[in-house]
């Protein structure tokens, strides 16, 4: 008989959001692997779309909805009898919040003697970024003691996306057994595109929502010290809460003839993307939080070269292989000396272009599920 997963969060079918897409990808890998897979979470606004097994209703979050509803989120409400019968059919409860939501399904499941798993997929400051309080260290580990007592040491193991992650939960009083996995990317399923680089312009990526923490107005301000910014086209890929500051920034480069192309703003498919990513010289990735940086991986796979910040709470970096490709967070001195050292060194990107398409396949989904399922099949022997 398959194994039952129950996968629980507060939303998973909401566009643009990497956590939903995160959970949808893993609830495909798994039933391709012969697990039985049911998602209990808010109901998609789309009724068109696809519905969670367990669909809730919407919660309303009292004054911060709209912040909420911006950052592409929804929070569930909270039906403990939906939620005792979900865990009922379950052998093992994956939760991938430190959210209310979470914390009753575990207690449930202990009562209900069912074991289980966690993933982190948000740092606290993920959400006070948000709020405009990133900077308070005491009501960040005040969250993260919340999400740790009443969700996370509840589970047999916690997969940490990055060894940043389980460096951050070891020194924040995390005592489950913590585990790095990748979320991974399909490679198989995204074969690179061929295509020649743009040099006239030279086309610079950025793909993530449009949010404080992702802190795209660094890669803005990097074109004003730019020896090279009249012939950069700027695209930016994805939407959020900060759309309308960062795109005022953006077109006052134009307008101020910084910038000779207008950068553009689209929310792209994936193949879209993967066409973009062929005719682009850099993928420039600002994030200040990141647990991993997906968008980033995805667009390294397709032989784009990427400079990455690094620093704080953001563990994309990891995937530099070069000095060239990192640059201190928020430093756009700097962001716009690494992008004027790859423009004028044309010579490397071909071999580096080709190594970091090859550095992908070590965060295949495969090996990424494969390690899953391994620490579902633990937590029910422990």
């Amino acid at each position: 008989m398959a194994m039952k997963v129950l996968i629980v969060c507060n939303n998973a079918y909401m566009k643009g959001n990497g956590l939903c897409s995160a959970v949808v990808a893993l609830r495909t890998r798994l039933i391709h692997s012969g697990i039985d897979v049911r998602i209990f979470a808010c109901e998609n606004p789309d009724k068109q779309g696809p519905q969670p097994d367990y669909p809730q209703e919407h919660f309303v979050f009292p004054i911060f909805e709209p912040i909420v509803r911006k950052n592409g989120f929804r929070y569930s409400k909270i039906d403990k009898r939906s939620i005792r019968e979900a865990i009922s059919w379950a052998d093992v409860v994956h939760l991938m919040e430190g959210f209310p939501i979470e914390a009753v399904a575990a207690k449930i499941a202990k009562e209900l003697g069912k074991p289980c798993v966690g993933t982190y997929h948000l740092f606290t400051e993920n959400i006070t970024a948000n709020l405009g309080i990133t900077r308070s260290t005491f009501i960040n580990k005040l969250v993260d003691k919340w999400w740790s007592s009443s969700v996370y040491n509840h589970c047999k193991c916690v997969q940490c996306p990055t060894q940043t992650v389980k460096e951050h939960l070891e020194a924040n009083g995390y005592t489950s057994e913590l585990r790095v996995i990748s979320n991974g990317i399909d490679i198989e399923a995204t074969p690179r595109v061929e295509g020649v680089p743009s040099t006239n312009p030279y086309r610079i990526l950025c793909v993530g929502r449009l949010a404080k923490e992702k802190d795209q107005i660094t890669l803005i301000r990097a074109m004003r010290h730019s020896k090279h910014a009249n012939n950069i086209e700027l695209i930016f890929a994805g939407n959020g809460p900060k759309a309308d500051t960062i795109k005022r920034a953006a077109h006052k480069l134009f307008k101020d003839g910084i910038v000779k192309y207008e950068p553009t703003f689209c929310f792209y498919t994936h193949e879209q993307l993967r066409e973009i990513a062929a005719s682009s010289w850099l993928y420039i990735h600002c994030a200040k939080i990141e647990v991993e940086g997906l968008s980033c991986l995805e667009m390294i796979h397709q032989g784009l070269v990427p400079v990455i910040a690094q620093g704080g709470l953001s563990a994309t970096s990891q995937f530099a292989l070069d000095e060239h490709s990192v640059f201190p967070m928020s430093d756009y001195k700097a962001l716009a000396e690494r992008i004027d050292w790859w423009i004028e060194h044309p010579e490397y990107r071909p071999k580096m272009s080709r190594l970091y398409a090859e550095s992908t396949q070590k965060y295949s989904a495969e090996t990424s599920t494969r390690n899953i399922i391994e620490i579902y099949e633990s937590a029910l022997r422990k």
